[in-house]
């Protein structure tokens, strides 16, 4: 079981780190994004993103050097991510669930880094510090547990009970809400009910860096590691990639207000995108694989249709 267990991990690491990596080199490819010109833009100078304004608003601003603030960027982002301010403004019903489950992922970030830190400190760091570490680790692992399972069924209660959710719901939602749920449902109930001689939290961060076969892992506690290895693995090639999507959406697309000069990259590729021959089954718009978009962007369908 622990050999299994340790490899399991080290296997499920790996390829989250290989799928985030796939992720972020295949966001990167796409085309480029048509302008949405939505404000504010909160990295525009000065006073300008209190009111919505844009450096357009200067004049001559063609030739005069552009600072982005990336305080303002940091203050739009950070509530965000931390605590789903659009969902809390927007959509408020569907807000605790859902920022239960983000807290409790990101509180299981937190107690894993913690627990790497409390193996790693120097025997002469003190049982003060290790002590309080202890603490912390058990405050941060058990709320994770708890905040995580709590935001997974409320989500999942939802999904199934709000009609209005139902018609954005798909069979694979409602499978990685109960491989969530199963998953953090069997590490709690396994360590809980570990036996006595059994590894702890620590004890396993401690063996899984030197790959000590000699600690023995508890069968439950052992299962639902591998269960959440396999979960970690499987995040990457799903939507819940969002979180890699979600700097591409707000930086490349919503955030985007560089200016498209003669002979700068953003008219490079346009160009390059208006060659392209696209195929869509619509059949007025005539994307028949043999017309480029740019011949396409200058015609009128309507007109030939008259035609």
């Amino acid at each position: 079981m622990t050999v299994a267990v340790y490899l399991s991990i080290y296997a499920g690491l790996l390829v989250f780190i290989l799928g985030s990596v796939l992720r972020i080199v295949q966001y990167a490819r796409t085309p480029i994004h048509l302008r949405w010109e939505l404000y504010p833009v909160p990295h525009e100078e000065g006073r300008r993103a209190e009111h919505g304004g844009s450096y357009f608003e200067s004049g001559n601003w063609w030739a005069r050097p552009r600072r982005p603030s990336r305080i303002g960027e940091l203050r739009a982002m950070i509530p965000e991510i931390a605590f789903l301010k659009a969902l809390w403004e927007f959509n408020r019903g569907l807000w605790y669930a859902s920022f239960l489950f983000h807290g409790g992922l990101y509180l299981t970030v937190a107690t894993v880094l913690l627990l790497f830190v409390s193996i790693a400190l120097p025997g002469a760091a003190g049982g003060t510090t290790l002590f309080w570490l202890h603490a912390l680790y058990n405050v941060t692992g058990y709320a994770a547990v708890a905040m995580t399972l709590m935001g997974a069924m409320g989500l999942l209660f939802r999904r199934l009970a709000d009609p209005e959710l139902k018609n954005y719901t798909s069979p694979a939602d409602l499978f990685n809400l109960h491989f969530f749920i199963v998953a953090y449902g069997l590490v709690a109930a396994g360590y809980l009910v570990r036996p006595e001689n059994s590894a702890g939290a620590a004890e396993c961060i401690r063996a899984l860096v030197r790959f000590d076969t000699s600690v023995r892992v508890g069968r439950g506690f052992g299962a639902g590691l591998i269960l959440s290895s396999i979960l970690l693995a499987y995040i990457p090639f799903t939507h819940m990639a969002h979180f890699i999507a979600k700097y591409f959406t707000y930086h490349l697309v919503r955030w985007d207000d560089r200016p498209n000069v003669r002979g700068g990259t953003i008219e490079s590729r346009v160009a390059g995108h208006l060659a392209r021959r696209p195929t869509w089954s619509a059949a007025h718009i005539g994307a028949d694989g043999e017309k480029t978009w740019a011949q396409l962007a200058t015609a009128n369908p309507a007109a030939e249709v008259r035609k």
